[in-house]
């Protein structure tokens, strides 16, 4: 087998045993099993899709519209103020920084870097408006 592969499917374990992963499963699990955030969320899924529909029709209801979008927005807010889902989103960013900075490495590395030179660098995000320049 080819080297890199397998120390890829070695990594690929790796991962799977850190904490940080597992902490984002058992979480995930969590919010799966908590029947009051998943009523929210579905409740906040239909009332989007009614929206989304009355957004699409040609005799719009600004007045309803905007009425649905407020009711919209807070459901939103009261998902992700949820204890549950803010130990979620962490747990997800950590999951993300590690994976990032794995990937980091690995790109580096086919770059022709000292993986052990290479420091996990925050992404940008993507907007250039208020960038110092990228280093």
């Amino acid at each position: 087998m080819d080297k890199v592969i397998e120390a890829a499917r070695e990594l690929g374990r790796v991962l799977q045993a850190d904490e940080r992963y597992i902490r984002y499963n058992v979480i995930q699990q969590q919010n799966d099993e908590d029947e009051g955030l998943q009523k929210t969320i579905a409740e906040f899924t239909a009332k989007r899709e009614t929206l989304q529909e009355e957004l699409q029709k040609d005799d719009r209801d600004n007045e309803a519209i905007a009425k649905l979008n407020d009711e919209v927005k807070a459901m939103y807010g009261k998902i992700f103020e949820h204890p549950n889902m803010i130990a979620f989103s962490q747990a997800r960013e950590e999951l993300q920084q590690l994976i990032t900075f794995a990937n980091q490495i690995f790109t580096g590395s086919a770059g022709g870097e000292n993986p052990d030179d290479i420091q996990f660098q925050e992404s940008c995000g993507g907007s250039c408006s208020s960038c110092s320049g990228c280093g």
